[in-house]
Order: C-alpha cells, then structure tokens, then sequence
C-alpha cells in the first residue's frame, strides 16, 4: 500500500471525517480543512502531526489559496486534493432567499473551483497528484426540489470534466464522485430550505420539505464503503473519469442518462438540417 498526504476539505463530518479517519487509520497524512478547528482534536490528540488542521471558509476566497499555499508547504507534497466541503439547499427554487442562493453556490461551485485553481500550480510543479471533487448522483440527474443544490454541482461537473483534459498533460487525474443517498449528516443535519410559498404545495418539490421534516427516511448507501471505494480509486490509473457509488446513483443516473440520449437522437435531422 503506498502512503500518501491528503488535502481534504470540510474534513470535519460525513464523507470528509470518514475519509480522514480511514487514512490516518492506515498510515497517510492528511491536511484537512475545517470552519471550527476545535472540531478535530480528538483525532489531532490521536495522531499528532500526522494531521495538520488548518482553519478555512470556501466563501472566503482570498483565505482558499494561502490556505492551500500553507498546507503543500508544511507537507512539501500532496498527492490527493479531495474538494468535499459542501451542504444541500433544498426546496423550490423560487423559495430559496437570494442570500441563501448565493451562499450555495459561492460554497458549492465557487469556492470548490478556487480550491482547485489554487491546488494546480503545486500539482504540476511536483509532476503530477490527483484530484478528487465529490458531487452527487444529482451532478448527473435531477429531482423536484433539488434545483438550486443541481445548479451548483452540475456547474462544478463541467468545470472538473474540462480542467481534468487541460492537466492530464501535467500527470494530474481528476474524477468526480456521484454518490447517491448516503447514512451520513447531510440530509438531516447540514441541509437547509427556504422559506415555504404556500402555493408550492401541489408540487413535487414539496417532497423533499416533508422528508426534511419527519426526519425518518433511511439512505441505502454505506458512507463507509463508499469513502473505501474514494481512497481505492486514486490508485487507478488512468483516474476514472466519474465514480458512482450506490444502487440508487446507479439506477437514476442510468435511466435518466438513457432518456437524454433518446431524445437526443431522436432530433439528429434537425440538428443536421441547421448546418450552413
């Protein structure tokens, strides 16, 4: 098994703990980022130097790249850049606030974008590292109610999908992680909804306000087997490209994929007739 060092964003819950976890576990070093630095010291008593906290907001984006600067500095090389800080705004997107808009996707796409940037130059002066950026099954297929969390990630899917040709040339891998529903505290615990428009009630957005509420739905997918299957992918090589995890990611992005092909090739004249 070969050691590595780790940045990983929003270390501090969900997929970003499980991952630090496991590789500290296992002997790597990780450099992670969090809000509330206080929020790792048990496992900084645990393992000492071997993880390096540093303290960051991604909607604070003049702190992303001397945050980044400091912690390939410290490290001296990174291998693995994991972008996972993130949270769900959910609901109908005519009830989200403006400031609630803004703040998702500043944190979501803006500020995952900036990380990377940031990440690049260190990646190509040391010849190569990977990239891992978690999006959603909702980076690949859509939902009622789930229109501003989409909006954001399937902004950050294009922009890896390009960055990830522009550097294959340095030895940088990117991929992007789709998982579906998983045990973590994203559902329940970080998401956050707009204020209700009454006339949102005979929607289908109104879904996801009821799940929200009664609090009982269970995903199927397994955070802990998912964050195994993160780690395993960085040695691939090539990097995959996108990276599934769970039955559920599996079958909505399947289906929803093989419905934009058929219509797709159903206006193949119709695309071929507008060429000059």
């Amino acid at each position: 098994m070969t050691r590595r060092n780790w940045l990983i964003t929003g270390a501090n819950s969900g997929f970003g703990r499980l991952m630090t976890e496991q590789l500290l576990a296992r002997g790597d070093t990780v450099a992670c980022t969090v809000r509330d630095v206080t929020s790792m010291n048990d496992l900084k008593a645990q393992h000492g130097d071997a993880l390096r906290v540093h303290r960051l907001d991604l909607t604070d984006f003049a702190a992303i790249r001397p945050t980044v600067d400091a912690a390939f500095a410290a490290l001296g090389r990174i291998d693995v850049v994991v972008s996972n800080a993130g949270y769900g705004l959910l609901g109908a997107a005519e009830e989200a606030t403006d400031d609630q808009v803004l703040h998702q996707l500043q944190t979501n796409l803006t500020g995952s974008i900036q990380l990377i940037r940031s990440a690049l130059p260190h990646l190509r002066k040391q010849q190569g590292g990977r990239i891992l950026q978690l999006s959603t099954v909702g980076g690949q297929a859509t939902f009622p109610g789930g229109s501003m969390y989409h909006a954001g990630k399937w902004g950050i899917e294009g922009f890896v999908d390009a960055v990830a040709q522009e550097v294959a040339v340095f030895n940088i891998g990117c991929t992007l992680v789709e998982p579906g529903g998983a045990r973590t505290n994203f559902r329940y615990g970080s998401s956050r909804v707009g204020p209700k428009i009454a006339a949102y009630d005979a929607s289908p957005s109104r879904h996801v306000n009821r799940m929200l509420e009664e609090g009982t739905a269970v995903a199927i997918g397994d955070p802990a087997k998912m964050v195994e299957c993160m780690i395993a992918s960085v040695d691939q090589n090539p990097a995959p490209k996108r990276l599934a995890l769970g039955s559920d990611a599996y079958t909505v992005m399947h289906k929803q994929l093989t419905e934009r092909l058929a219509a797709l090739e159903a206006q193949r004249d119709l695309a071929y007739s507008t060429d000059g």
